[in-house]
């Protein structure tokens, strides 16, 4: 056996000296470094998240109709409920900014949504009903705002590691997730009732909830302090010039979307379309945002900027409606579905890449909830509108959601300035 004899030298210490800030550094980014599993972690929280909204979002108005509700009361809590979005969302978002526990926050808002789920099986009664349909609504708001912030924060972080993965391959999975569970609840409805939604929905939300423990914690140490006042946060936010262009883009594309959710079955139907055609048309549009999501849509926010694609997304929706209001062959609308992936999918990820470059960190939730309010708030009152322009112009009326599209395009040549500007 031989027996290493290592004489100490002062040279050898020098050495170690040297070395030792490396092997510090070394370690520390080894701590910091974020978990393998990351991007696993966010496409399993967004998994159940949207499917469980898929589960459950096109059934509701049919399941309160099988607890005794009217169409009156239907449209009263399904009116009352969008309501509760628009104000439960900033709230959560400034409640989780100004304690920086992000995913806490969206833990317990996932987790209170299910638990409501749960209980809605076992009430009838209209104001009991309202109450605990209200409560969920505001509990589940904000899960996507805060998670969208948390997945935003884990990319950029991830990038400086070599290690970064795109947001659109996140939010991908989330649609696909929607769509399949959609499928799925309507396989199941057909084997027992339609309360099962509720129990799938609160499973598939409790498991959401628990995912969050998987995720990373916020990597952004930024030494400016939590804004304290609500007021004082929004003022910042609005101050900045490539957020409320964004923003207003948003409102004016996104807004566009609601005759066609409305009106486009209605008028397809009307017009001889079948029903296996029409869920062809819709199939396109989903599977073309997927794409866009997942495969085309960084490539191109890369390569254009988030002022190029958003003037993407608008060409497309003025095409896109344009071809609706004077067109209903198969055909024509079979070309100008897939242009979903453009007015949404584009449009959302150039809007969350100029989040995450102009927003500061510790406002990141409550930019998100802005930019999900300004948009969701267009979008409820067109939708309200969009009868009376219907019954008044019929499909004429898609003229209408073109023009607010083209007044989107020279917003976005002014997104491209000043974000040049504040650059």
């Amino acid at each position: 056996m031989t027996i290493c004899n290592w004489r100490h030298r002062p040279e050898d210490e020098g050495d170690l000296l040297k070395s030792e800030p490396a092997r510090v550094a070394r370690i520390h980014a080894t701590m910091r470094m974020p978990q393998p599993d990351a991007l696993r972690s966010f496409i399993l929280l967004y998994v159940l998240m949207y499917a469980a909204f898929g589960v459950a979002s096109p059934f509701w108005p049919r399941f309160l109709e099988t607890r005794g509700m009217s169409p009156e009361q239907i449209g009263l809590l399904l009116g009352l409920g969008t309501i509760i979005r628009l104000i439960a969302g900033p709230v959560a978002a400034r409640i989780a900014d100004r304690l920086q526990r992000l995913r806490h926050i969206l833990a317990a808002a996932a987790g209170l949504a299910a638990c409501l789920a749960f209980g809605l099986p076992w009430v009838s009664g209209f104001w009991i009903l309202l109450v605990i349909r209200l409560c969920h609504e505001a509990a589940l708001t904000p899960t996507t705002s805060l998670a969208d912030a948390l997945a935003l924060d884990a990319s950029k972080s991830r990038a400086s590691a070599g290690m970064s993965f795109e947001y659109g391959w996140v939010r991908g999975s989330a649609s696909a997730a929607f769509v399949f569970g959609t499928l799925a609840a309507g396989q199941v409805i057909g084997w027992t009732t339609l309360t099962s939604i509720a129990w799938m929905h609160g499973a598939l939300l409790l498991l959401a909830a628990a995912s969050t423990m998987l995720l990373p914690a916020l990597d952004n140490k930024t030494k400016a302090a939590p804004e304290p006042s609500s007021v004082g946060a929004i003022r910042q936010l609005v101050g900045i010039v490539v957020f409320r262009r964004m923003v207003l883009i948003a409102a004016l594309v996104y807004g566009s979307h609601a005759m066609h959710d409305a009106f486009a079955v209605i008028r397809w139907n009307a017009a001889g379309i079948s029903p296996t055609m029409i869920s062809v048309l819709w199939s396109e549009a989903v599977v073309a945002e997927v794409m866009v999501f997942i495969l085309i849509g960084p490539r191109l926010v890369d390569a254009l900027g988030p002022s190029g694609a958003a003037a993407i997304a608008s060409i497309a929706a003025i095409l896109r409606w344009l071809v609706v209001a004077f067109s209903t062959d198969p055909g024509a609308l079979a070309i100008v579905q897939p242009l979903h992936g453009m007015t949404f999918a584009l449009l959302h990820l150039a809007c969350m890449r100029l989040i995450g470059t102009a927003v500061p960190p510790h406002l990141a939730a409550t930019g998100q909830a802005i930019y999900a309010l300004g948009p969701g708030l267009v979008s409820a009152l067109l939708t309200l509108s969009s009868g009376i322009l219907y019954a008044r112009l019929g499909a004429h009326g898609f003229l209408l959601m073109a023009l607010l599209s083209a007044l989107a395009l020279p917003l976005c040549w002014g997104l491209k300035i000043s974000a040049r500007r504040s650059g």
